[in-house]
């Protein structure tokens, strides 16, 4: 038997040396070839660095903002000696002096632009161009391709929302002269984690439009549509729904508290309402609960004291995982069409 394995050595040696041979002349996998091509298109596009100057400006006035009023409110403490230090860095990414609104509110406002723009013509143009049934009749998975516009575009999200939030907290730093600590550094990173995965929502959306309808215009125009209805007129709705809806003043109170949390949860399948339950929770140590209804007893016995960054994230854990399913679930609906869909060349 000894002498039969030493026999096999040999064989097994130049199996392996042929594997690791073909393997490197195979060279990286297509997928990654495709991730780091559709990255390279994205920044080199101008329309990427027309919108991102457009949101780094921006940001950078509400920046302004939030410093200007953090040196007035600093000022106004310190005359009254009543100054306080307590999570002044969150405050950069809250606080306003009332020009502009703060670095959150134009994050949950611009940065779903960054999404739609970078998925809306990503299929369709590769359709319309004849290249996309000359790269699949090509040794490639056809899932590869959707799943390489995906993972390029999230890339390029985190990258893009990291730098804004780090350059916010630099900036800051540089300004107020006032370091963070662990618990609010871990606040404003889950706080970005959560923004790419709010921004890669509406990147799987403009993917599925761009599936689904064949010009490029067609998918923007609904993507933005879509957009600007989640953060302006769904809000509206809901309040009308709330009015048409709400109990008599004498109802009982067990009726009123049922129609809030109908409300409560007609609100929470807006995306963009769920992000800015989830963010601003986090950046507001000081919100104990988003329940709209507490009793008297639990008003009187609760702890004066802001909630621990454990505690903050447990009470938004809710909607980060609902804002996770709805990034899965369009997705989903994103990668199915995509597959069912006959490919032919100038399809």
């Amino acid at each position: 038997m000894a002498n039969f394995i030493e026999k096999l050595r040999p064989a097994l040696a130049g199996t392996g040396e042929r594997r690791l041979a073909a393997s490197a002349l195979r060279g990286p996998s297509p997928f990654w070839v495709m991730v780091r091509k559709e990255f390279g298109d994205h920044i080199r596009s101008w329309r990427f660095v027309i919108l991102l100057a457009i949101v780094v400006l921006a940001c950078a006035g509400s920046l302004y903002a939030s410093v200007s009023a953090l040196k007035d409110g600093q000022s106004a403490s310190a005359a009254s000696g009543e100054g306080s230090s307590s999570f002044l860095f969150l405050k950069m990414f809250t606080e306003t002096d009332g020009s502009l609104p703060g670095f959150l509110t134009f994050l949950s406002f611009l940065a779903p632009l960054i999404g739609i723009a970078l998925g809306f013509d990503s299929v369709n143009t590769e359709r319309n161009k004849g290249t996309l049934s000359r790269l699949l009749s090509q040794p490639l998975y056809r899932d590869d391709f959707l799943n390489a516009k995906f993972v390029a575009g999230l890339l390029l999200i985190a990258v893009v929302i990291f730098s804004l939030g780090f350059l916010v907290m630099g900036m800051g730093l540089f300004t107020i002269g006032y370091p963070p600590t662990p618990e609010e550094f871990w606040r404003v990173v889950v706080m970005l984690l959560i923004t790419v995965v709010y921004v890669g929502l509406w990147l799987n959306l403009s993917l599925l439009f761009s599936v689904r309808f064949r010009q490029a215009a067609t998918s923007a125009l609904c993507g933005i549509a879509l957009w600007i209805f989640f953060l302006v007129f769904y809000g509206m709705i809901v309040s009308l729904v709330g009015n048409a809806t709400s109990p008599a003043e004498t109802a009982a109170a067990s009726v009123v508290i049922r129609h809030q949390d109908w409300m409560m949860l007609l609100s929470r399948l807006s995306p963009a309402y769920l992000f800015q339950e989830a963010a601003s929770t986090l950046m507001l140590p000081d919100t104990r609960t988003l329940n709209p209804f507490i009793t008297q007893d639990q008003a009187y016995l609760a702890i004066n004291a802001p909630l621990s960054f454990g505690q903050s994230l447990l009470l938004v854990w809710p909607q980060v995982v609902a804002i996770v399913a709805e990034t899965t679930v369009s997705f989903a609906a994103a990668y199915v069409a995509f597959m069912r869909q006959e490919i032919r060349s100038r399809s």
